[in-house]
């Protein structure tokens, strides 16, 4: 695969320029971006997947749902819905997408819509549902809505500014475009990684002038949900167990079951994957299915031996309570 995204570089270099040109023409008011009277706040990356997108997503749902009404607006990439759609108690994960299907079902109490078309979502949801703020999921690289309030993540093990344009690397977008967002948050830290390994990727990030940077890792829920027998990660020891992913980097998840001594065959495949009949058919067959929450949602109405495991991000030092200073910063703008 390496030896096939060197042969593609050329393709990269156009692909580049191409982001580049298409940047530059929002910059000078060539291509226009539309403001709103919402607050809105944008979680994404510059590269494609992996990053841990959706656990942010929950993260600021849950710091704002409180004192605010929260509508999550997503693409829904994968979903076999067109247009928008508002999701409501009969939604699936067909019709939304997986991730915002999951945000779905846990967060009851906002409204998820899904729109491929950034600027409808938002006029749509403002007619629907008049919220007090609106998250939109995966949209930094999405530059026809100028948000209030930026985020970026980027991965510890792939950091954007070691990276290189798609198809070679896996940059969707220029890391000069870093300098929009006002907070840095690099994830999926080893949780122990030295003070100094994170400086020093402070330093290579280079952040701008008044830019939050901070670090999170990801904790592993003890509790294991879904609908098979096993109700904790201890239960896991001992037993035959079969770890079924669709997701774009399961690594961090199969390095914390290895750390735990979980003996597991894999089934791996592709981010948002829908799973066949004959791909059911042979999952069925296993006695301990484990799963992410992001493909259970998928799998659910299919199994019944399946369970999930939760992840949400947890930081370093004082990285919360940066995060949560600057975002109420924003938020008093309006309120």
């Amino acid at each position: 695969m390496w030896l096939i995204r060197k042969i593609l570089f050329p393709f990269s270099l156009i692909y580049g320029m191409i982001v580049y040109v298409r940047n530059r023409f929002y910059d000078w008011g060539i291509f226009s971006a539309k403001s709103y009277s919402v607050p809105i706040i944008c979680i994404g990356n510059l590269s494609v997947g992996g990053t841990g997108k959706t656990p942010m997503v929950e993260l600021f749902i849950e710091l704002l749902q409180r004192d605010y009404k929260v509508a999550v607006l997503s693409r829904g990439y994968k979903r076999k819905s067109k247009g928008y759609f508002l999701a409501d108690a009969a939604s699936s994960p067909e019709q939304l997408g997986d991730e915002p299907f999951q945000i779905h079902s846990k967060f009851t109490d906002i409204s998820v819509a899904v729109d491929a078309n950034r600027q409808n979502g938002v006029v749509k949801l403002q007619e629907a549902v008049q919220p007090d703020v609106i998250i939109l999921d995966d949209a930094f690289q999405h530059r026809k809505i100028t948000p209030g309030f930026s985020v970026l993540l980027t991965a510890f093990d792939s950091i954007y500014t070691r990276d290189w344009y798609l198809p070679t690397g896996n940059l969707r977008d220029s890391k000069r475009e870093a300098r929009r967002a006002d907070v840095l948050v690099v994830t999926k830290c080893p949780i122990d990684s030295s003070e100094a390994e994170r400086l020093n990727i402070r330093r290579t990030l280079a952040p701008e002038e008044g830019q939050i940077t901070v670090f999170s890792y990801l904790a592993y829920d003890s509790q294991l949900g879904g609908t098979g027998t096993l109700k904790t990660i201890a239960d896991l020891e001992h037993k035959e167990v079969t770890l079924v992913t669709g997701i774009a980097n399961p690594k961090p998840l199969l390095n914390f079951l290895t750390s735990l001594g979980v003996s597991f065959e894999h089934y791996s495949f592709n981010d948002h994957h829908f799973f066949s009949k004959d791909e059911i058919e042979r999952l069925a067959s296993k006695t301990n299915i484990l799963t992410t929450e992001k493909d259970f949602v998928r799998l659910k109405d299919a199994l019944n031996n399946i369970n999930y495991i939760a992840v949400k991000h947890e930081f370093f030092g004082d990285g919360l309570e940066s995060l949560q200073s600057g975002l109420k910063e924003f938020m008093s703008q309006y309120f």
